[in-house]
């Protein structure tokens, strides 16, 4: 007979929690790859710089990123063990993106607020391949 651990609540309210948080990820790329010219040149001329001017991998990177995510965080809500590459997967074009945001592009400075979320994309990529690991390692997701 075979024995499973049952996961406690908290890990159904961190993955859930978790997906939610890639479905928005996805809704971000989507509003930036379907950006209208209006909504484009309605911003100030450094970011309309910035979105004109992205280089075609970086854009893979963040579809990358927000997809295999929210793959992830759908086979954690199944219980799959698979879910641990696919959140390896987005932390790694998570890294590729933010390296180009960072380090490679001169368009937009990211300081002050603008650092905020681009780390805690960061911090919650890192967290999420912990997290399933984690798991798998306790029997809640196979």
């Amino acid at each position: 007979m075979e024995t499973t651990n049952k996961p406690p609540l908290w890990f159904w309210v961190i993955s859930i929690i978790a997906l939610l948080w890639n479905i928005m990820g996805v809704m971000a790329y989507l509003g930036q790859a379907y950006m209208t010219e209006e909504a484009l040149v309605a911003l100030p001329e450094a970011e309309q710089n910035f979105y004109n001017n992205i280089p075609a991998w970086v854009t893979a990177a963040f579809a990358i990123a927000v997809f295999a995510g929210t793959l992830g965080c759908i086979g954690l809500v199944l219980k799959k063990k698979w879910a641990s590459i696919l959140f390896l997967l987005s932390l790694i074009a998570v890294l590729a993106q933010a390296t180009y945001n960072f380090f490679l592009q001169d368009f937009i400075v990211l300081s002050g607020e603008r650092l905020i979320m681009p780390v805690v994309v960061i911090v919650v990529a890192i967290f999420l391949v912990w997290f399933s690991r984690n798991s798998a390692s306790k029997g809640w997701i196979s």
